[in-house]
Formats: C-alpha cells, sequence, structure tokens
C-alpha cells in the first residue's frame, strides 16, 4: 500500500518540484510569443517594414514625376 504522501507513485517533493517547472516553462513560452521581444512583435515590424518600404518607392516615383513637371515648368518661364 503507497504511502499516504504519494501520489500517483511521485513524492510530494517530486511533484511539486515538476509542477514548478511546468509553470515556469509556461511563463517562458507566454513570454516568447506575447512578450516585449516575442514573435508576434517581430511579425508586426516585419509587416512595418514591408509597408515603409512600399511607401518608399511610391514617395519617389511620386518625387521623379513631379520632377519632371518642376523642370518642364521651369523651362517654360522667360530667362533673365
Amino acid at each position: 500500500m503507497p504511502k499516504a504522501e504519494e501520489i500517483a507513485g511521485l513524492s510530494i517533493k517530486t511533484l511539486l518540484i515538476a509542477v514548478i517547472g511546468i509553470l515556469l516553462f509556461g511563463i517562458y513560452v507566454g513570454v516568447l510569443i506575447y512578450g516585449e521581444n516575442s514573435l508576434t512583435v517581430l511579425s508586426q515590424l516585419k509587416e512595418k517594414k514591408h509597408n515603409l518600404i512600399y511607401e518608399a518607392r511610391r514617395l519617389n516615383k511620386e518625387n521623379q514625376t513631379l520632377q519632371k513637371e518642376y523642370f518642364g515648368l521651369k523651362q517654360l518661364e522667360p530667362k533673365e
């Protein structure tokens, strides 16, 4: 017959250490997924980088168009 201090063949001390280990591992995984340096933050930063690159390209094209228009108008002005 098992002792009262044993649960499922494990001592209370072993069971407590295992539960604490599982809790700490769960907290660690939670920080990896949702923390300040987490995978979700990495994903958001990658999306933001993509959007900024797209915006920079769009602005460069708009700048080229405006420069062409500016120089075209500047040639129409009388020279002094």
